[in-house]
C-alpha cells in the first residue's frame, strides 16, 4: 500500500515508516521542508511537500494514496484549531473511499487515573495540554459513517531508540547531576517502546477495525520514582533524585508538567485480540539501563 505518514520526520513517525517499509508498503511523508523532503528520501521514503497549516496540501497528499497516518504531533491548546482542521480536512478528502485513517492520540486524553488501572471504555477527563483531542477522536471515528476505516490509536509515554520523554530524563540529568522528577513520583506512567509501537501501527493500517479505540502500552505502569532511579542509575548518579514542584515544574516546561505529574494506568488487550500485536522490545527499565539511552 501507500500509505501517507504526517509527523514523518518525527519521534513516532520516522520509526512508522521504517515498519512500513520493512513490511513491504510504499509510505509517503509529509515534509514542511526541503531538508525535510531530503531526510525522507535518504532512507528512501517518498517526500510529499506540505504542512498541516495547509490544508490543499493535505487535499493533494491524501488524493492518491491507499491510507494515511496522521502521526504528526500536536500538543497545546494553540495547537488544537490547527489540528482539528487538518484531521477535518484530510477525512473529507478520504470520504467514500473506503480508505484507513489512523489517529494518533495518547493516554494523557484519559486524565489523571488516580491509581486505578483503565480500558479504552472509560471516561475522559484530559488535562489542559490535550483538552482538545477527545473532540477530535468523536471526529475521526464518526468518519465510518462518510465512508472512512478510522482508527485511533492513544499510546503511552513512547520510549526507545534514544528519544522521547525518557531522553529529556537523561538529559537532564546529565546537566544538573540529578534526575528531576514533579512531585513525589508515587504516579505512575504507562509506557510503549517505539518499535512495537510502529508494529501496531503497520497490523493496524493493513486490516483496520473501523471505528475501535485502542491503547497502545507495554508492560505494567511503573512509578516515575522508580523511572527516575534507573535514570540515575544509568547516567551514574545513582540515587540522585530531586523532587521538583508542581508550580514550578509548571514554570519551567509550561503545561506538559500537569501531564508529567498525572497517575496514568491503562492498558488492555483490545490491539492483541483484534491484531495479533504483541510486545517484543524490552521494557522501559531494560531499556534504560542497557539500551538505547547509554549511546
Amino acid at each position: 500500500m501507500k500509505v501517507l505518514v504526517t509527523g514523518a520526520t518525527g519521534y513516532i513517525g520516522s520509526a512508522v515508516c521504517e515498519a512500513l517499509k520493512a513490511a513491504g508498503h510504499q509510505p509517503q511523508g509529509l515534509a514542511r521542508s526541503e531538508e525535510k523532503a531530503h531526510l525522507l528520501e535518504s532512507k528512501g521514503f517518498v517526500s510529499r511537500r506540505g504542512d498541516l497549516a495547509d490544508l490543499n496540501s493535505l487535499r493533494a497528499a491524501v488524493a492518491d494514496v491507499d491510507a494515511v497516518i496522521h502521526a504528526a504531533d500536536a500538543e497545546g491548546p494553540t495547537m488544537g484549531a490547527i489540528a482539528k482542521a487538518a484531521v477535518e480536512t484530510m477525512l473529507s478528502a478520504l470520504a467514500g473511499s473506503k480508505r484507513p485513517f489512523l489517529y494518533t492520540s495518547g493516554v494523557w486524553v484519559v486524565g489523571d487515573t488516580d491509581g486505578r488501572m483503565v480500558g479504552e471504555v472509560c471516561a475522559l477527563h484530559p488535562p489542559e495540554l490535550v483538552a482538545w483531542r477527545p473532540a477530535v477522536e468523536e471526529m475521526v471515528l464518526a468518519s465510518k459513517s462518510s465512508g472512512v476505516r478510522p482508527v485511533v490509536l492513544r499510546p503511552g509515554v513512547v520510549y526507545g531508540r534514544g528519544g522521547g520523554i525518557v531522553a529529556s530524563l537523561f538529559a537532564d540529568a546529565r546537566a544538573h547531576g540529578a534526575v528531576r522528577i514533579i512531585g513525589k513520583g508515587a504516579n505512575c506512567w504507562s509506557s510503549v517502546h517505539i518499535d512495537d509501537l510502529a508494529d501496531l501501527y503497520v497490523r493496524a493500517v493493513a486490516e483496520p477495525a473501523s471505528g475501535e479505540v485502542f491503547f497502545a502500552c507495554g508492560g505494567m505502569p511503573q512509578p516515575v520514582e522508580k523511572i527516575g532511579r534507573a535514570v540515575a542509575k544509568a547516567c551514574g548518579i545513582e540515587g540522585k533524585i530531586e523532587s521538583i514542584p508542581l508550580e514550578a515544574a509548571r514554570r519551567h516546561i509550561g503545561l506538559v508538567a500537569d501531564c508529567l505529574a498525572m497517575d496514568c494506568r491503562a492498558g488492555s488487550t483490545k490491539a492483541a485480540r483484534f491484531f495479533g500485536w504483541t510486545v517484543t522490545k524490552p521494557l522501559i527499565f531494560d531499556e534504560i539501563l542497557s539500551g538505547s539511552y547509554l549511546s
